[in-house]
């Protein structure tokens, strides 16, 4: 099994590191104090084609894979998650439910401008009500003529109010329940800006500071017929098999976050004096710097694997859920021990490990929990 990265994706993750370093690292400090979304950034990253990764070239892709999408989120985390959380949820959890169920139609009123990074999608899952149990969607969706009419609110949606996001996909229900009791419910697009459509201001939030999360709103919110997506009545299967995969891009993006650290560390460890020395030749922080180390490079093994049976048309589940859980858990560890690195420094939000650990602790809730992720590894050994 060979794990070193094929020429072009070598050279994909040395331009998006390249670009994180001279781009993004001089001025997301200042976007992530003030709140503010950067949309230079994103067109900059648009202009790269990093939205555009996963797709083909005939719906205005990079025509690469999966794992393309990946590589740039872990070089982009490790220097700011806010940047690549906007990535990741634009590709994986926007563009990618309309690219894998939508009708030709759809795809092409909807894919070029989001695969190019002009404009942003979002995935309305969660609910105030439902986190990890999706499936008790209260949102209803109704058919009244040619049109659905939707009534309901989301909760945490990522970049779902930003001046540059097109439409938000919603999961409603909009039916009965079957023989074993289990509702009807269908993904529905919403265009920005339909009437009875309305997004909250921005959550004040512990960290991803620089990026988009909203509450939205439906009070008889018409659309037409024709914006269901996919299947009526297998919305949740395709979000579910869309988290599936965001998974993997999570965990990546988890791998970016505590790469960050080792590197902000080891720098550090050598600047930093103490007690006449320079705080790196001290072994108690050698073993928290290697112990980092290892965190990061387990985690990027774990969800090399999960996409590797991804793109190989093999069940990946399981592996999906253990790169989840293994990374967001690297995240966290190595955020808590580069803030003690640090020290004090460490507190201050103008290093970037302090930003780290504000960043670190949504990765083992956002898209399914470390629970959840322990729940479905159960159940694929079949507990």
């Amino acid at each position: 099994m060979d794990l070193t990265l094929s020429g072009e994706h070598e050279t994909l993750r040395a331009t998006v590191e390249d670009f994180a370093r001279k781009e993004v690292a001089p001025v997301i400090g200042e976007f992530y104090e003030r709140g503010e979304f950067p949309y230079e950034i994103v067109a900059k990253m648009g202009a790269m084609g990093l939205f555009g990764l996963p797709f083909d070239e005939e719906h205005g892709g990079m025509g690469g894979d999966y794992f393309a999408l990946c590589l740039a989120l872990e070089e982009l985390a490790r220097v700011d998650s806010s940047v690549a959380i906007t990535l990741e949820a634009g590709v994986s959890l926007g563009a990618m439910p309309i690219y894998r169920f939508g009708s030709e139609e759809q795809k092409r009123e909807w894919l070029p401008a989001l695969v190019a990074g002009e404009r942003l999608g979002a995935f309305g899952l969660t609910e105030p009500g439902g986190g990890s149990d999706a499936g008790a969607t209260r949102t209803t969706a109704r058919l009244d003529g040619d049109e659905w009419v939707i009534n309901g609110s989301k909760a945490f949606i990522t970049n779902s109010g930003t001046d540059i996001t097109s439409v938000v996909t919603v999961t409603a229900i909009t039916g009965g329940t079957d023989a074993a009791g289990r509702r009807e419910i269908s993904a529905i697009m919403v265009p920005a800006g339909t009437p009875g459509f309305r997004v909250s201001q921005k959550y004040s939030k512990v960290g991803w500071s620089a990026s988009d999360t909203r509450e939205l709103f439906f009070d008889d919110c018409r659309v037409p017929a024709g914006n269901l997506l996919g299947q009526r009545g297998r919305g949740y299967a395709q979000f579910l098999s869309i988290l599936d995969e965001g998974r993997i891009a999570i965990a990546a993006l988890s791998v970016g976050l505590a790469q960050g650290c080792v590197d902000e560390s080891v720098r550090y460890a050598h600047e930093r004096e103490a007690f006449g020395r320079p705080i790196g030749s001290y072994q108690a922080i050698q073993f928290k710097i290697a112990d980092m180390e290892a965190r990061a490079h387990t985690a990027r093994l774990a969800y090399y694997a999960a996409a590797a049976k991804m793109l190989a048309g093999e069940p990946f589940k399981k592996e999906a859920a253990i790169a989840k859980l293994v990374a967001s858990n690297a995240a966290m560890d190595n955020a808590r021990d580069a803030t003690q690195v640090f020290g004090g420094y460490g507190f201050m939000n103008e290093y970037p490990v302090g930003r780290f650990y504000r960043d670190a602790k949504i990765l083992e809730i956002g898209e399914g929990t470390s629970e959840v992720q322990r729940m479905l590894i159960a159940r694929q050994l079949g507990l």
